[in-house]
């Protein structure tokens, strides 16, 4: 098996297009996406006892016929139908695909960049990536079936999350204070 090392770093380090890229370290617009998200999926999943979630989680991950190389979503969700509760337990780095990915596009992301990811997060398993657009406050669902647009006053659905529901608006706005 061939496989692309990299040293530990903060933010994380990635393999994308043939190159190491840095994770960059999220404004505010980036944060509160990433929180709701996250908090949204984690919800589902405690719920469901289906999973687990995490943020700036690092997967080792291989199409096949491909190198294995390090991502690190900004939320990911990984099932225990893909990889086993006991396996999980003692698992740091998965060797496979999350179910579910959620990465937030950051201003200095290159769209080839982003692109690649997508396509190796599907062609290495995952079932559907959420690509969160902070600046347009929409939502990109890709899946083997295609890509969708949700805008803020849609709700977040997937059939590879069954009962997992988000309101869009919810990861754009921020509470007022009274």
């Amino acid at each position: 098996m061939r496989e692309i090392i990299l040293p530990e770093a903060k933010p994380a380090l990635e393999w994308v297009n043939d190159r190491v890229l840095q994770k960059v370290s999220p404004k505010r617009k980036h944060g509160i996406a990433q929180g709701r998200f996250y908090t949204a999926l984690d919800e589902w999943a405690t719920r469901m006892r289906s999973g687990i979630v995490c943020t700036e989680w690092r997967f080792r991950i291989e199409p096949p016929g491909e190198i294995r190389r390090p991502l690190v979503p900004d939320v990911a969700f990984l099932s225990y139908q893909r990889l086993p509760y006991e396996i999980q337990e003692i698992t740091d780095e998965p060797g496979v695909a999350p179910d579910a990915v959620v990465e937030v596009l950051s201003p200095d992301d290159r769209q080839a960049d982003v692109q690649e990811k997508l396509r190796v997060y599907l062609a290495a398993g995952a079932d559907v990536i959420f690509l969160v657009d902070t600046e347009a406050r929409l939502v990109h669902v890709r899946d083997a079936a295609g890509e969708r647009t949700l805008t803020e006053r849609e709700i977040l659905t997937h059939p590879s999350l069954p009962g997992f529901n988000l309101p869009i608006h919810k990861l754009f706005s921020i509470p007022k204070p009274e």
